[in-house]
């Protein structure tokens, strides 16, 4: 049994939330702060990675 990949989100904020993107299904709605230092951040309850987009731009 395979487990599905986390999504990968690029953003324009530094602060996002994340609820798990399924309604009722989801999870409690949680505010996440991108480091500068790292350019990315992951839900602690859904492992979605959410990267700002001028640290994306720079991995190119």
């Amino acid at each position: 049994m395979s487990t599905e990949a986390p999504e990968t989100k690029t953003v324009n904020s530094r602060k996002v939330a994340c609820d798990g993107s399924e309604g009722a299904l989801g999870h409690p709605r949680v505010y996440l702060l991108i480091p500068e230092e790292e350019g990315f951040v992951e839900c602690p309850y859904c492992d979605c990675k959410y990267i700002y987009e001028d640290a994306a731009k720079a991995a190119e």
